[in-house]
């Protein structure tokens, strides 16, 4: 009877030595990151038969388990995957916002002041330092978008980096993972209890870590071995088999670096969209919005270039020759082919270009084109739309958008595929090519002057000046001006004459036609639309007093070195809404672009904020169950220090019968 009193005692000893084992272990854990509150599971030993009766024979212990509830921990998993892909965006577009804020503070001053330049360049045409001022304004100008430019490519290959340092350590989590699920499988045996707690650990600490970069998912067979899927089902740890993710260059653009995921047996890309957590959010920022924002200060490089560009060819500079270009050609040959990008994968040799038509229509956005063997399909990343391009001239297929497709030379190959970006680099290359100040074109060639014994509303102007010097040389060319008149010759119906002031009518006229009421006539000068110099566009309802007492108007040379009219007319562009289709200024077109970075950082702030508040949550709902709780530890630290000790009082009453029964035989 003592001998089982003694065993009873000592199992109750042991036991109780293990739960302080294991309550001191779960103490000394509390801060250790990761670990799970352990558990000793104690049973009741099976009692002895004895006398008619199962009489107990003590206790032992079951097992020792990790108080883990795996629906609390995936939620956790899943909330730090949206954790990190919410900070990651948010962290990047406070940063894209200061740069565009500042930026774009820059470069509307900068363009603030050019404009103030031609303003008194207008007020005084022969100032030689005035027009060496506007040309310094517009070098800082040129300056100011190339930077913003650098500065956006810089934030590409930083984020480029990031993207890759981040494959690195999800591979690395694969190699570690494989090794903790070896290592398990090692360790535990199915047929017996027991785990091996800290490797699960360890290996749930890992997965965790891996959720921050990337959404993950997990399956675990009979021998506590995981399978690690990552994204929209990629298996990134097949069991003790590890496989890596990569970076690659992109197939258009090298810098739009892709992820592959890579085994023994080759490599499969990975589509980003899906892959959350911090490394979806890099790739989003990356390819959506620095591409966005530097689409859009390009293409408002793109204008302004464009539009002072024009308004200097329809004027006459100081040597009384067409004004030349300020700034870069936009559809200089260098700029037309840094438009498309073609396929790594391509077999054909075509060399492509865009040439810009209409710089109102051009959108931000990119555009695809793939080559089906007969015809090219252009396909509008931002909506999904196709359009089959068609050939109107040998190798230029025009678009809606404002731009041309253009094939400089070579032959397709069936699927072959092309990247259109209409406005790349337009800030980049921004250069002021214009060195000589006289060569500001402040004068107009021609003016037209109505005469004084007009009586209507009706009106000509000059417009689409392509080739002043011809345009000027044109209304002079037998010393006398042009002449334009107008009378109602049917009610509502307008006709109209253009002819030299030298040689009027009954002499052959120069044009002539006529045009309804609400309408207008553009008249090509010459009349060859072909060679035309210069347009006259007649608007209003030039009545007159019928055949013989005709609306006139004057064309005739306006150069001179104090003439100011084209300017003005430079000036005037400041104001005009060329942009968006027409319907935003230079500085509204900015603003714009600088205002949607910025509501696109404060609503990723919000996001942010919001998963930090479900993974907190997330968080404390695990951590109440599989947390350390010092207060709960303290109180079975207690209780099971006073089991030992019963349980040594029952080994110490043991002691005494069986002495006593040794005495008794003796």
């Amino acid at each position: 009877m003592s001998i089982n009193l003694y065993q009873t005692g000592v199992s109750g000893l042991l036991s109780a030595q293990q739960q302080l084992a294991t309550t001191g272990n779960n103490i000394a854990n509390v801060n250790t990151e990761g670990y799970t509150r352990q558990r000793t599971e104690q049973g009741a030993a099976v009692g002895n038969y004895n006398g008619g009766n199962f009489v107990g024979s003590g206790t032992y212990v079951q097992d020792i388990t990790r108080l883990y509830d795996q629906f609390s921990y995936k939620e956790q998993l899943l909330n730090k995957s949206n954790l990190g892909n919410a900070d990651s965006i948010s962290l990047d577009l406070n940063q894209l916002n200061e740069i565009m804020s500042f930026s774009s503070e820059a470069i509307d001053g900068s363009i603030q002041r050019f404009y103030q330049a031609v303003n008194s360049i207008a007020d005084n045409p022969n100032d030689i330092g005035l027009r060496n001022i506007a040309l310094s304004q517009a070098n800082v100008l040129a300056q100011d978008f190339n930077s913003i430019s650098n500065n956006l490519d810089q934030l590409e290959k930083s984020t480029n980096g990031e993207i890759e340092e981040m494959a690195s350590k999800i591979s690395q989590i694969s190699l570690d993972l494989a090794k903790i699920n070896e290592q398990i499988l090692q360790n535990k045996d199915i047929s017996q209890t027991g785990q091996p707690n800290d490797l699960l650990d360890k290996r749930d600490q890992l997965v965790n870590e891996l959720g921050e970069y990337t959404s993950v998912s997990t399956i675990e067979d009979t021998h506590g071995v995981m399978t690690v899927m990552i994204g929209n089902g990629a298996t990134l740890v097949a069991g003790i088999t590890p496989l890596t993710v990569s970076v690659e260059a992109g197939i258009s653009d090298p810098l739009q670096t892709r992820l592959q995921l890579n085994s023994r047996n080759g490599k499969v890309a990975l589509d980003a969209s899906k892959l959350g957590g911090a490394i979806a959010a890099k790739i989003e920022y990356r390819d959506e919005h620095i591409t966005q924002a530097r689409s859009e200060l390009n293409r408002l490089a793109m204008a302004v270039s464009q539009t002072l560009n024009q308004s200097q060819a329809q004027g006459l500079d100081l040597n009384e020759e067409q004004g030349l270009d300020i700034f870069t050609d936009i559809n200089s040959t260098l700029l037309q082919t840094s438009r498309v990008l073609s396929s790594s994968k391509n077999s054909g040799s075509v060399e492509a270009g865009i040439n810009i038509t209409d710089v109102s229509l051009v959108p931000t956005n990119e555009f695809s084109v793939k080559y089906d063997g007969s015809d090219y399909i252009m396909t509008n990343t931002r909506d999904g739309s196709t359009t089959t391009l068609v050939e109107t001239t040998p190798g230029v297929y025009p678009t809606e958008f404002g731009f041309e497709f253009i094939v400089n030379s070579g032959t397709p190959n069936a699927n072959d595929s092309f990247t259109l970006r209409p406005t790349e680099n337009s800030a980049a290359l921004m250069k002021v090519t214009l060195n000589d100040p006289k060569g500001i074109a402040a004068s107009s060639a021609i003016e037209v002057q109505a005469d004084d014994n007009n009586v209507s509303n009706g009106s000509v102007s000059i417009v689409n000046v392509t080739d002043p010097e011809v345009a000027r040389s044109f209304t002079d060319t037998v010393n006398a001006d042009l002449t334009v008149d107008v009378y109602e010759s049917a009610p509502g119906v307008f006709d109209y004459r253009v002819f030299n002031a030298a040689t009027p009518p009954p002499a052959a006229t120069i044009a002539s036609g006529s045009f309804a009421a609400g309408s207008t006539a553009v008249v090509d000068m010459p009349p060859s639309p072909a060679t035309a110099a210069f347009q006259i566009e007649i608007a209003g309802l030039p009545v007159g007093q019928g055949a013989l007492a005709r609306e006139k108007f004057t064309i005739s040379d306006a150069f001179g070195s104090g003439n100011a009219s084209n300017a003005t007319l430079m000036a005037a562009t400041q104001e005009e809404q060329i942009l968006g289709g027409g319907k935003q200024t230079f500085s509204q077109a900015l603003a714009t672009a600088t205002a949607q970075v910025g509501s696109s950082a404060s609503s990723a702030e919000l996001v942010a904020d919001t998963a930090q508040a479900l993974f907190t949550q997330a968080y404390n709902r695990n951590q109440s169950n599989s947390g350390v709780n010092l207060d709960e530890e303290a109180a079975n630290l207690l209780k099971y220090q006073q089991a030992y000790q019963a349980s040594s009082q029952i080994i110490s009453v043991a002691n005494t019968i069986f002495d006593t029964l040794l005495a008794v035989s003796r």
